[in-house]
């Protein structure tokens, strides 16, 4: 069976896109959490891909995108504790 995705429906495309967006993004925040505001920045960019694909599609690829995302933004939250209480 060829795969073909111009016979899509168009919203249907954009949840895919949605959701490999959310799971890259996800991987990307969680490299980015050294930063606090770039791998926050990453982590809500992540969720937000995710929850509009879950809108649309309900597939493992978009929860999975969200759950890497939220992975990122606790690490965050945890590594900006960390600093802001050692320079103390």
């Amino acid at each position: 069976m060829d795969y073909d995705p111009n016979t899509l429906d168009p919203e249907l495309r954009s949840a895919k896109l949605y959701a490999l967006a959310s799971a890259a993004i996800g991987v990307i925040s969680l490299c980015a959490a050294i930063i606090p505001l770039c791998g926050g920045t990453a982590s809500f960019l992540g969720i937000g891909f995710g929850l509009l694909s879950l809108r649309t599609e309900n597939s493992g690829v978009a929860k999975a995108g969200i759950g890497i995302s939220i992975l990122g933004l606790l690490i965050t939250i945890i590594y900006a504790i960390f600093l802001f209480v050692s320079e103390r």
